[in-house]
């Protein structure tokens, strides 16, 4: 039995109901991006640390960007990559590898050398778009010299800066920016972009890819979902469909990083096709974050709950105006409900909890921004999107009435499948009803009026201040260290981040090696958001039956239960 509110339910829900049985038709981003360019061509897009870029200005640099990419010849379907923070080339280098009919590939700027290495040849990366900054600049050039990538594009940081940061860093420029290498196949941003327009390219919503977007899913093993443009544009308008306050001034804090999904459903492709503003920050300052919301007189701010809690934290909280702000979502990880009851009390905004999945191009369901809230519940589903529960035990089979089961999705969002990965991809669909639902791997009860509650997170993964963890990975560096037999990484909680990772290591009797030795060697290794709080050595680890290693017992002992 498929488990869906009904029309007069939704309705009931949200003081500005969206048709339940809308027509999601395809809509390519270049599209989306073109009409909202031509709408609202001197509508500032992005305010960068305020300095402000017109759609009109970020849509003549994409069209020249996509003209440079044309002119090294990448075409349809050749995979362009985005190694960047927060700035506005973000938008511009975007959009313009879509113009040219690329699919664009995100990096994170946390990646380790070895892990944007890896990425960069699972997707087949042509080329590789960073910013002159000693963060990305240097691990760019090692893949560079190390991998299969071709080119090496470089944006200065200085130009699109305010003036007065410009001077600063030219004063300090050691301390911001690298120089760029002279090479044959490292070029400057300004270098492709090309005075003409590029010769068009035909694209079908439905099956041409717009975004490879890597997770673990919930196996732990990095996947490319296959994101079609209809994906995108789709949630996109999904996401404004259930918004009251759409069309009216639409001012976003963007501080949630570009290149995670969350960030590129709810605050990049939503407000583009919504003709908003972006108030874009490169990385999370609880500070910065409040004066820009009051500078800007922001509506919304999209974030992580480790993020509201920081604001809290922040002494100038108190003193920030908040008029202008309607609603704050939350997801990445659960929010607690004291972080949404201080918040709520403190700002007059609403915090509402969504849900969503890398494989669903962002967002599923989220509680009404106006109407009844159920605490602890993911809310409801979007326009278009239908949810059942499977059975945990057999998925071929609904889960029995009444009981939790594993949350299943079918939707215009829902992504084609797994870059090079089509046993992963079996795995992660089951037809049922003569549709293909994806199977989320979250446990999940639905009421009777369609509230969704998420009882039990995918089996291992660990949700570090929104992002995803999988302790398979994380162990498989630490058995790297001299003298360590076996290691099982598990989630602790953590009063900031949710949850952080922490090791349990068993040594080689010929060992000696001390816990905060093997925690310096560990965490040098990896990613920030991976790194573990700190190692426990054991004698002995839990083992199953048959002599695998037993998270679920760690877990118990380690957290009661």
């Amino acid at each position: 039995m498929i488990e869906r509110m009904g029309r007069r339910a939704w309705q009931e829900c949200y003081v500005h109901p969206c048709k339940w049985d809308q027509d999601f038709a395809p809509l390519a981003m270049t599209e989306m991006f073109a009409a909202s360019v031509a709408a609202y061509g001197d509508r500032v897009l992005v305010d960068f640390l305020g300095r402000e870029f017109t759609y009109r200005r970020i849509g003549a640099e994409a069209r020249r960007f996509a003209a440079g990419l044309q002119s090294l010849g990448i075409a349809k379907g050749d995979r362009i990559g985005l190694y960047l923070p927060n700035v506005p080339t973000y938008l511009s280098a975007y959009f313009g590898a879509m113009m040219a009919g690329a699919t664009v590939v995100n990096f994170s700027p946390l990646y380790t050398v070895a892990e944007l290495e890896a990425q960069v040849a699972d997707s087949g990366t042509r080329l590789l778009v960073t910013l002159d900054v000693p963060l990305l600049l240097p691990p760019a050039e090692q893949v560079l010299s190390a991998s299969g990538l071709e080119w090496l594009v470089v944006a200065r940081l200085a130009p699109l800066l305010p003036l007065w940061q410009r001077i600063g860093l030219r004063l300090f420029r050691r301390r911001g920016t690298v120089p760029i290498p002279a090479a044959a196949n490292v070029l400057e941003w300004s270098e492709l972009q090309l005075d003409h327009d590029p010769a068009p390219v035909a694209i079908a919503p439905l099956t041409d890819l717009a975004l490879l977007q890597y997770t673990g899913g919930t196996t732990g093993t990095p996947k490319g979902a296959m994101l079609s443009h209809q994906n995108l544009t789709a949630n996109a308008r999904q996401i404004e469909a259930i918004d009251p306050h759409a069309h009216a001034r639409d001012v976003i804090v963007g501080v949630l990083p570009m290149f995670h999904v969350f960030a590129n459903a709810c605050v990049l492709n939503r407000t583009v096709y919504d003709g908003g503003m972006i108030a874009m920050l490169p990385r999370f300052n609880a500070g910065q974050v409040l004066s820009t919301l009051q500078r800007v007189r922001a509506t919304a701010m999209p974030g992580v709950p480790t993020m509201y809690q920081a604001l809290l934290d922040h002494p100038a909280m108190a003193r920030t105006d908040f008029s202008s702000l309607f609603t704050c979502i939350s997801g990445g990880a659960p929010l607690p409900g004291p972080v949404k009851t201080r918040f709520e009390k403190a700002s007059g905004a609403k915090l509402v909890e969504g849900y969503g999945l890398t494989e669903t191009a962002g967002v599923v369901a989220t509680n009404p921004f106006d109407g009844r809230e159920l605490p602890g519940s993911i809310g409801h589903p979007l326009p278009g999107t239908d949810l059942r529960l499977l059975n945990k035990e057999d998925p071929g089979r609904d889960a029995p009435p009444g009981e939790p089961g594993e949350l299943a999705v079918t939707g215009p969002q829902v992504m084609l499948g797994y870059w090079n990965r089509p046993q992963a991809e079996s795995q992660a669909f089951v037809e049922r009803d003569g549709k293909r639902w994806l199977r989320t791997g979250d446990i999940a009860t639905i009421d009777e009026e369609g509230y969704v509650r998420i009882v039990d997170r995918s089996k291992d993964m660990i949700a570090v201040g929104g992002f995803k963890v999988f302790p398979s990975q994380v162990e498989t560096v630490l058995l790297g260290y001299p003298g360590v037999s076996e290691a099982m990484v598990i989630g602790v909680p953590d009063v900031y981040h949710g949850e952080v990772p922490r090791a349990f290591v068993v040594l080689d009797p010929t060992s000696n090696a001390s816990a905060e030795a093997i925690a310096n060697w560990l965490n040098a290794r990896l990613g920030k958001h991976e790194r573990v709080d700190r190692v426990v050595l054991r004698a002995a680890l839990p083992k199953t039956m048959v002599g695998k290693l037993d998270r679920k017992t760690l877990k118990a002992e380690v957290l009661g239960g």
